[in-house]
């Protein structure tokens, strides 16, 4: 009974699900035939799509034709219109165009008629002209019993003489104008480069002294048997003078370097106190090369300021020797500086060459740097001593002929102005204030007895000074 029981469940259990799959397997086959008639609706709905696509594109395309048809039609209408108004217009102009050449060659007609006309008229009134003036000059020769060709030379000759002697007036007042626009321009030139040129005063005394602490420092200076003076004397090639005067001694020499070396040396050995002969050799020659390295710092400076480039370094050295060289108390470099810049300065104004008239004014008194050593003129000297060493012709020139009377080049002439006007300016060859009063200061400080007025007096000639 129970197995009949399980066994109804089983066959219960079996017939649902048999059920179920014919179930199943019934809505899957009714809905494939469903989506079936839904494709074949949508394919014949799209069809009809296409079709009314299609016939209202073929609609569209011959509305098109039509249009461009009928705009095609009014653009040919409308091009034969304005070629027809073309061809008038064009019909018009021939005709102007004919008529005007009609009216050209009526006026070239007239024209040559006229032309004609006046060209007869000419003829005949030069004719004329001619019969007159020979009728004329037959009653003036009648008159002045004169043929025409006489008339003509005498008329001719007083001509010359009145036009001679106009051309003599104003040659001669041209002259005299051109001579005074000259002298005239030439003060300016000079003035305007001396006023734009004020260079300090420079001047010393052309010998040398050295100050010393006390009267005893000379007994040392001597020696023992005068061996320290001699042992000085003889480095440094210059003559110690050792007199009366209070604190001081006396350096003389020609050559303004050697006394530069001397006047270092005894200096140094003044302030060293250790004075002997070994010693003295060790001061004179770190003195030397002192010296040597301030020649050449002052010949390099000199150029620099003038602006003169590219000097040899021979040049350069004996440039920087004229700052120990002094011409009537007139320092040597300075000057040259100063004829540079006056040089360049009236170059400038009369439309010379500037920097051929700098580098001579700079180089002008470079044979002065060995005048005592080689015989000649200072002028040639320097001439010889800068064609050796590559410097330009032209500055040459300048160098040798500014002591000249007649120069070769408007550059020397220029160079040997400013040297005048540099060797002629007041102050320029005359002692300082400073100097003055110094002196002055060295008189009272050595018992000089002055009085009151004559104190004043010099004071005020040293003001004067200044």
């Amino acid at each position: 009974r129970e197995v009949s029981i399980l066994e109804i469940a089983i066959f219960s259990i079996l017939a649902v699900l048999i059920g179920l799959s014919i179930g199943a397997l019934g809505g899957y086959f009714g809905r494939g035939l469903l989506q079936k008639k839904s494709y074949a609706a949508a394919q014949s709905e799209a069809a009809q799509i296409l079709e009314d696509v299609a016939d209202e594109r073929r609609a569209i395309i011959i509305e098109g034709k039509e249009e461009a048809l009928k705009f095609r039609t009014d653009a040919e209408a409308e091009i034969r219109e304005r070629r027809s108004e073309v061809q008038r217009t064009e019909q018009r102009i021939a005709n102007r165009q004919e008529n005007v050449e009609r009216r050209a060659t009526n006026l070239e007609r007239r024209e040559r008629k006229l032309s004609d006309k006046e060209k007869t008229m000419k003829q005949e009134h030069k004719q004329q002209q001619d019969a007159m003036r020979s009728e004329q000059l037959t009653k003036l020769e009648e008159i002045g019993q004169l043929s025409m060709s006489d008339a003509r030379n005498e008329l001719m000759y007083s001509a010359e003489q009145e036009i001679e002697h106009d051309l003599a007036i104003r040659y001669r007042d041209f002259e005299e104008q051109a001579r005074a626009e000259a002298n005239e321009k030439a003060r300016n030139i000079l003035a305007l480069a001396i006023h734009r040129f004020a260079a300090d005063v420079v001047s010393e005394a052309t010998v040398t002294t050295v100050q010393l602490p006390s009267d005893d420092m000379k007994g040392r200076l001597i020696g023992r048997e005068g061996r320290n003076i001699r042992a000085i004397e003889k480095a440094t090639g210059v003559d110690l003078i050792i007199d009366d005067t209070p604190e001081a001694v006396t350096l003389s020499c020609f050559d303004p370097v050697r006394r530069e070396i001397a006047r270092l040396a005894v200096t140094n050995l003044v302030s060293d106190g250790r004075i002997h002969p070994a010693r003295i050799e060790e001061m004179v020659g770190r003195s030397e090369k002192e010296v040597s390295e301030l020649i050449w710092k002052s010949g390099e400076e000199a150029a620099l300021e003038v602006g003169v480039r590219g000097l040899h370094p021979d040049i350069v050295r004996l440039l920087g020797r004229l700052k120990y060289r002094y011409s009537y108390g007139e320092n040597v470099l300075q000057h040259s500086i100063e004829v540079a810049h006056l040089s360049s300065m009236i170059a400038s104004e009369v439309g010379a060459n500037v920097k051929v008239a700098m580098a001579g004014g700079l180089l002008h008194d470079l044979g002065k740097a060995l005048s005592h050593e080689v015989e000649g003129p200072h002028a040639e000297i320097g001439a010889d001593i800068a064609s050796k060493h590559s410097v330009a012709k032209a500055v040459c020139t300048c160098i040798a002929e500014h002591h000249d009377d007649v120069m070769s080049s408007t550059e020397a002439f220029i160079v040997s102005a400013a040297d005048a006007i540099s060797a002629a300016r007041p102050g320029s060859r005359r002692d300082t204030a400073e100097n003055y009063i110094k002196r002055l200061q060295a008189w009272k400080k050595s018992g000089a007895h002055l009085t009151a007025w004559r104190s004043a007096t010099l004071f005020r000639r040293a003001a004067k000074c200044a």
